[in-house]
This record gives C-alpha cells, sequence and structure tokens, in this order.
C-alpha cells in the first residue's frame, strides 16, 4: 500500500486533526512541519504531492505506539528505513494491544477469514520458512475492519 493512503486511513480510523498527527510523530522525535503534512494528503496529481517515505511512517507508527501504550524505559526504538505491509501490521498490532484473537475478529469486520496460523506468518521474521508476506488486500482489510470496530 501507498504510505500516505496508510497515514490518512489511520487518522481517518482515530479521527486525528492536524495537530495529533503532528504530536504522534513528535513522540518518535520525527520532525514533520504543518506544511509537509499538508502535502502528505494531497492527491497523487496535485504539483504540492509529497511522498510520505518509509522511515516517516515508521515514525508515525512507533509514535502511535507511544500514545496508545505509553513510552517504554530505555532508549526508543528507531524508525526503519525499509517499511513493509507485515511492519505496518504488526505496528498497529502492539499499538491497539492486540491478541490474535483481536485481529482476526478485525479482519471478519472487513469480510475477510484467517486462521490463527495463517496469521501468525505475518508476525515471523523475514527467515523463518513459514513466514508470509502480507498482501496489500490483508492490510487494507485489517484497516477497514479497524476502522468499523473503533468508529
Amino acid at each position: 500500500m501507498i504510505n500516505n493512503d496508510i497515514l490518512r486511513r489511520i487518522s481517518t480510523i482515530f479521527d486525528f486533526n492536524d495537530d495529533k498527527i503532528l504530536a504522534v510523530f513528535a513522540l518518535s522525535e520525527c520532525k514533520i512541519t504543518p506544511e509537509q503534512l499538508t502535502n502528505f494528503f494531497k492527491e497523487k496529481d496535485d504539483s504540492d504531492y509529497q511522498e510520505l517515505e518509509d522511515m516517516e511512517l515508521a515514525s508515525f507508527l512507533n509514535g502511535l505506539i507511544i500514545d496508545k501504550r505509553g513510552k517504554k524505559d530505555g532508549p526508543q526504538r528507531q524508525a526503519e528505513l525499509v517499511l513493509n505491509n507485515n511492519a505496518v501490521f504488526n505496528k498497529l498490532k502492539i499499538a491497539l494491544a492486540l491478541k490474535a484473537d483481536d485481529v482476526i475478529a478485525v479482519l471478519e469486520l472487513a469480510e475477510l477469514s484467517l486462521g490463527k496460523y495463517e496469521l501468525s506468518a505475518f508476525f515471523r521474521n523475514e527467515n523463518n520458512k513459514h513466514y508470509r508476506a502480507c498482501s496489500d488486500n490483508v492490510l487494507s482489510a485489517f484497516l477497514k475492519g479497524l476502522k468499523i470496530k473503533l468508529q
């Protein structure tokens, strides 16, 4: 999925205004200006459109974890330079403190059925033989289910 779309959908799900989004970025020590944020939300064909980089989305998601669960002691997690759907899915799961059954219930709200073993494959290490890449459809269904659940 496109990072800008993920940010847009998450901000809609949690009903975040611009100030709240900037505050979440700041929790992970990522400096985003109000102008940059506005450009992230523009349509792709707009000349002012700015692509949200993987590191910036990772920073936002790390900030969301801090916002929802509190700051942990010690050094804070550094934002990944490269982000995939599996990492986005996992960070959202962590931020909301969802267990496997909770994630399955959210997916079912979006009319997608997965078993626990299928689901756990998304959260394994990439080197594990049971690892499975999370498709755009699965991540989109999860975001859709979250919207239904939280609204």
